[in-house]
């Protein structure tokens, strides 16, 4: 059977809980397995500021080594993770929300350079960069505005974490998602990525969806990205 692995994106953490929601919808449907990669330059599996992008790619495919077959989602950062770690023999398709499809030779940072209104980060003393100035309000109203659960909207607030400097000026190596059949959900009530941006790279998928969501989905609206999910895993 088909596996599904999650991405999650940058600065946050514990990626088996962003996507709890939809896996659970995917498994009680479909009886599908799925997993999130942990990424160790949000210091999962790894002390913050010493791995990064490519360490990333790296988990991504001791991921797939370990599976016949894969459906990998990636969400914001986790995009550009998918165009190096995604380069294997068990990825069955891909699927991108608000997320990136980068060429060869790009890095998440090249990706984000023309955003006219760009996340704030700044940088640590120990390799890292963060959010700066958010509060669990501002953070909520940019990321989760329509997340309607203040517990939820808690909760993911307290998973932001510090990240590598270095996921986010490694160039890329591969495109994997050349040749490769893929699926882009478009946000198109997205306050991080803007719908500019969500659109380039979705015209490189070979096909997209347009979701009236806000940058994370699968809090808002589980049930239409489980939906796409369970579409991929049935027809491909």
């Amino acid at each position: 059977m088909v596996e599904i692995l999650f991405v999650h994106g940058a600065l946050v953490r514990d990626g088996n809980w962003w996507w709890r929601q939809v896996a659970q919808r995917i498994h009680e449907q479909t009886g599908s397995a799925s997993r999130s990669v942990e990424l160790p330059s949000c210091g999962e599996g790894a002390s913050p500021g010493t791995a990064g992008w490519l360490e990333d790619t790296q988990a991504l495919r001791d991921a797939l080594d370990n599976v016949d077959e894969a459906v990998i989602v990636g969400h914001s950062y986790g995009g550009t993770v998918i165009a190096e770690g995604a380069d294997h023999p068990a990825t069955h398709h891909l699927v991108y929300i608000t997320s990136y499809l980068p060429d060869v030779g790009q890095s998440q940072a090249d990706i984000m350079s023309g955003e006219q209104d760009p996340v704030k980060i700044a940088p640590g003393d120990d390799g890292t960069v963060r959010l700066a100035g958010y509060t669990v309000s501002s953070f909520g109203d940019r990321f989760l505005q329509d997340v309607t659960d203040e517990e939820i909207r808690a909760e993911a607030w307290n998973r932001v974490t510090p990240q590598s400097v270095g996921a986010f000026g490694t160039p890329t190596t591969q495109a994997a998602w050349r040749g490769r059949p893929s699926t882009y959900l478009v946000c198109t009530e997205d306050r991080s990525t803007s719908l500019a941006l969500q659109r380039f790279h979705a015209s490189r998928a070979t096909r997209s969806i347009d979701l009236a969501t806000g940058h994370h989905p699968f809090l808002s609206r589980p049930d239409l990205v489980s939906e796409e999910l369970i579409r991929v895993l049935r027809t491909d």
